[in-house]
């Protein structure tokens, strides 16, 4: 399947900070790809990389085929952007800001824009200074939109909104990949992302730490819980992929993909241990799970305690 992004080995670095760290990625067409981590895991300077407004200092990111700072103004002209701080001409209200926008697109931006703003409850005589936050966001969404991109890319297109907004911002996401257009997003709302996302990146210090389609992660995933007589005391290790491990307490806790649980029962049963509790997680307890492991100290007897960004 052809990739609308590719990043490749994309190292970032600002002084002694490392926020991306040979970062690779591809983004097939037609899909809503979320990119989740915690505040500086490296989301926003991915998509500045991507859209040619940051330079990394190795690899490089393609868009389209075109590399991202050898062509930036090519395509940001095709594609569609909305930051979650959206900059625009305040002393303009809301219709002449799509008339003055219209004049970098082609022939019908404006008609599609009048037809955007109508649909999303805006005034088109109100100044954009006089907007709230959310109608803000609808008029960048709008804007991001109107000329009808293949690629679609969000920065936090949904912090601070309020939960109408939110779900028309939402609504946007899954009409363009049905019409098959790309959404590219960061996002700290988990559990938006989950109902909209086709693939979940997950991000923890510039590293890519683990990426799938989300229904094949949501279904080959298991929480698996045990319960120990002692903190350190021995236990059987589950057998699969291992995406986080951790101790809490008396209890041990995996997130297991494609995990095997007939062996790990039994050997629970022979060590005398309670049977473990095995549950499928939803998209966020797999996220935090992750990041927890991720920022506890490094235990170096035990290497099944290694930060997932090493592996």
């Amino acid at each position: 399947m052809e990739s609308i992004i590719q990043f490749q080995n994309v190292t970032r670095r600002f002084g002694k900070t490392v926020a991306l760290n040979d970062f690779s990625l591809e983004v097939p067409r037609g899909v809503v790809c979320a990119l989740l981590g915690a505040n500086g895991a490296g989301k926003t300077t991915a998509i500045q990389v991507l859209l040619g407004l940051d330079r990394p200092q190795q690899g490089r990111s393609l868009v389209m085929g075109m590399e991202s700072h050898r062509f930036s103004r090519e395509i940001r002209q095709r594609i569609g952007y909305v930051a979650d701080q959206p900059a625009l001409y305040d002393w303009m209200t809301v219709e002449e800001i799509g008339w003055f926008t219209s004049g970098f697109y082609p022939w019908g931006f404006a008609d599609e824009y009048s037809k955007n703003i109508q649909r999303l409850g805006l005034d088109p005589q109100k100044r954009i200074r006089d907007l709230s936050r959310e109608m803000m966001s609808k008029v960048s969404l709008s804007l991001a939109i109107s000329h009808q991109p293949d690629l679609l890319v969000m920065d936090e297109p949904t912090s601070g909104l309020d939960p109408l907004v939110r779900r028309e911002f939402l609504e946007s996401m899954v009409d363009m990949a049905g019409a098959g257009s790309t959404v590219f997003l960061s996002s700290h709302q988990v559990p938006e992302v989950e109902r909209v996302a086709d693939i979940v990146v997950i991000l923890l210090d510039g590293r890519v730490a683990h990426t799938a389609y989300l229904d094949d992660l949501k279904s080959s995933v298991h929480e698996v819980v045990v319960t120990l007589p002692n903190p350190g005391a021995p236990h059987p290790q589950p057998r699969g992929d291992v995406l986080a491990q951790l101790a809490i307490g008396h209890e041990q806790l995996w997130m297991v993909r494609n995990f095997e649980p007939g062996p790990f029962v039994d050997a629970c049963r022979n060590q005398g241990l309670p049977e473990p509790q095995i549950r499928q997680p939803h998209l966020e307890d797999i996220l935090l799970a992750m990041l927890r492991e991720y920022r506890k100290p490094v235990q170096n007897s035990n290497a099944s305690e290694t930060p997932l960004a090493s592996r």
